[in-house]
Protein backbone atom coordinates (compact mmCIF):
# COMPACT_ATOMS: atom_id res chain seq x y z
CA UNK A 1 0.00 0.00 0.00
CA UNK A 2 1.33 3.93 -0.79
CA UNK A 3 0.17 6.63 1.32
CA UNK A 4 -0.94 9.35 -0.96
CA UNK A 5 -2.53 10.93 1.74
CA UNK A 6 -0.36 14.21 0.99
CA UNK A 7 -2.01 14.41 -2.96
CA UNK A 8 -4.98 15.58 -4.29
CA UNK A 9 -5.83 11.88 -5.36
CA UNK A 10 -8.83 12.53 -7.66
CA UNK A 11 -9.02 10.35 -10.54
CA UNK A 12 -6.92 10.91 -12.88
CA UNK A 13 -4.16 10.42 -9.94
CA UNK A 14 -5.76 7.32 -8.78
CA UNK A 15 -5.96 6.18 -12.87
CA UNK A 16 -1.94 7.10 -13.23
CA UNK A 17 -0.82 5.28 -9.98
CA UNK A 18 -2.66 2.24 -11.02
CA UNK A 19 -1.25 2.46 -14.19
CA UNK A 20 2.64 3.41 -12.84
CA UNK A 21 2.48 0.63 -9.97
CA UNK A 22 1.11 -1.88 -13.32
CA UNK A 23 4.45 -0.91 -15.71
CA UNK A 24 7.13 0.53 -13.54
CA UNK A 25 6.88 -1.59 -10.03
CA UNK A 26 5.97 -0.83 -6.35
CA UNK A 27 9.80 -0.91 -6.03
CA UNK A 28 10.00 2.70 -7.72
CA UNK A 29 7.11 3.95 -7.39
CA UNK A 30 6.55 3.88 -3.41
CA UNK A 31 9.57 5.79 -2.80
CA UNK A 32 9.08 8.38 -5.42
CA UNK A 33 5.40 9.30 -4.36
CA UNK A 34 6.23 8.43 0.15
CA UNK A 35 9.46 10.42 -0.60
CA UNK A 36 8.18 13.08 -2.31
CA UNK A 37 4.96 13.92 0.21
CA UNK A 38 7.37 15.23 2.38
CA UNK A 39 9.29 17.72 0.17
CA UNK A 40 6.32 19.73 -1.46
CA UNK A 41 8.64 21.03 -4.67
CA UNK A 42 9.45 17.47 -5.22
CA UNK A 43 5.39 16.43 -4.22
CA UNK A 44 4.82 18.53 -7.06
CA UNK A 45 6.54 16.87 -9.67
CA UNK A 46 4.85 13.64 -8.52
CA UNK A 47 1.71 14.89 -8.57
CA UNK A 48 1.99 16.25 -12.08
CA UNK A 49 3.49 12.79 -13.61
CA UNK A 50 1.28 10.80 -11.83
CA UNK A 51 -1.76 12.79 -12.87
CA UNK A 52 -0.63 14.05 -16.16
CA UNK A 53 1.44 11.31 -17.74
CA UNK A 54 0.51 8.25 -16.22
CA UNK A 55 -3.56 9.27 -15.37
CA UNK A 56 -3.80 10.88 -18.57
CA UNK A 57 -1.59 10.32 -21.47
CA UNK A 58 -1.49 6.51 -20.56
CA UNK A 59 -4.66 6.23 -20.22
CA UNK A 60 -5.80 6.87 -23.44
CA UNK A 61 -7.43 4.10 -25.85
CA UNK A 62 -5.46 4.94 -28.77
CA UNK A 63 -2.13 2.86 -27.84
CA UNK A 64 -1.60 -0.31 -26.26
CA UNK A 65 1.20 -0.08 -22.67
CA UNK A 66 3.54 -2.39 -24.63
CA UNK A 67 3.42 0.51 -27.57
CA UNK A 68 3.62 2.89 -25.60
CA UNK A 69 6.72 1.30 -23.76
CA UNK A 70 8.71 1.06 -27.15
CA UNK A 71 7.67 4.69 -27.96
CA UNK A 72 9.28 5.71 -24.55
CA UNK A 73 12.36 3.74 -25.30
CA UNK A 74 13.09 5.21 -28.53
CA UNK A 75 12.61 8.37 -27.10
CA UNK A 76 14.76 8.10 -24.18
CA UNK A 77 17.74 6.68 -25.76
CA UNK A 78 17.43 9.39 -28.63
CA UNK A 79 17.12 12.18 -26.04
CA UNK A 80 20.11 10.39 -23.83
CA UNK A 81 17.96 9.94 -20.59
CA UNK A 82 19.84 7.06 -18.78
CA UNK A 83 18.14 6.84 -15.76
CA UNK A 84 14.80 6.89 -17.15
CA UNK A 85 15.65 4.35 -20.28
CA UNK A 86 17.02 1.78 -17.33
CA UNK A 87 13.43 2.67 -15.03
CA UNK A 88 11.28 2.47 -18.68
CA UNK A 89 13.62 -0.56 -20.25
CA UNK A 90 12.33 -2.84 -16.98
CA UNK A 91 8.63 -1.61 -17.96
CA UNK A 92 8.46 -2.24 -21.15
CA UNK A 93 9.68 -5.69 -20.19
CA UNK A 94 7.09 -5.86 -17.59
CA UNK A 95 4.36 -4.44 -20.76
CA UNK A 96 5.86 -7.42 -22.58
CA UNK A 97 8.18 -6.51 -24.63
CA UNK A 98 10.87 -8.73 -25.73
CA UNK A 99 14.64 -8.04 -25.89
CA UNK A 100 14.57 -8.72 -29.77
CA UNK A 101 11.87 -5.98 -30.46
CA UNK A 102 13.74 -3.81 -27.52
CA UNK A 103 16.70 -3.84 -29.81
CA UNK A 104 14.74 -3.41 -32.59
CA UNK A 105 14.01 0.08 -30.99
CA UNK A 106 17.48 1.16 -30.27
CA UNK A 107 18.55 -0.08 -34.01
CA UNK A 108 15.86 2.31 -35.13
CA UNK A 109 17.12 4.99 -32.76
CA UNK A 110 20.73 4.46 -33.98
CA UNK A 111 19.87 5.45 -37.42
CA UNK A 112 17.89 8.25 -36.53
CA UNK A 113 19.53 9.85 -33.37
CA UNK A 114 23.32 8.70 -34.01
CA UNK A 115 25.19 5.18 -32.82
CA UNK A 116 25.83 6.49 -29.19
CA UNK A 117 22.76 7.12 -28.87
CA UNK A 118 22.15 3.18 -29.46
CA UNK A 119 25.40 2.10 -27.45
CA UNK A 120 23.97 3.59 -24.52
CA UNK A 121 20.98 2.48 -24.79
CA UNK A 122 21.86 -1.04 -25.28
CA UNK A 123 24.41 -1.25 -22.31
CA UNK A 124 21.79 0.14 -20.09
CA UNK A 125 19.44 -2.45 -21.32
CA UNK A 126 21.72 -5.69 -21.03
CA UNK A 127 22.00 -4.38 -17.03
CA UNK A 128 18.18 -4.17 -16.56
CA UNK A 129 18.15 -7.60 -18.61
CA UNK A 130 20.39 -8.85 -16.37
CA UNK A 131 19.16 -7.32 -13.07
CA UNK A 132 15.75 -9.08 -13.84
CA UNK A 133 17.17 -12.49 -14.98
CA UNK A 134 15.65 -12.11 -18.40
Amino acid sequence: MIDTSKYNTNDAFNAGLATRLKVLGPEYVKPSIEGAAEDPFMQTLQQFVTETAWGTVWQREGLDLKTRSLLNLAMLSALGREGELKLHTRGAINNGCSKEEIAEVFLQAAVYAGAPAAVSAFRIAKGVFDDMGV
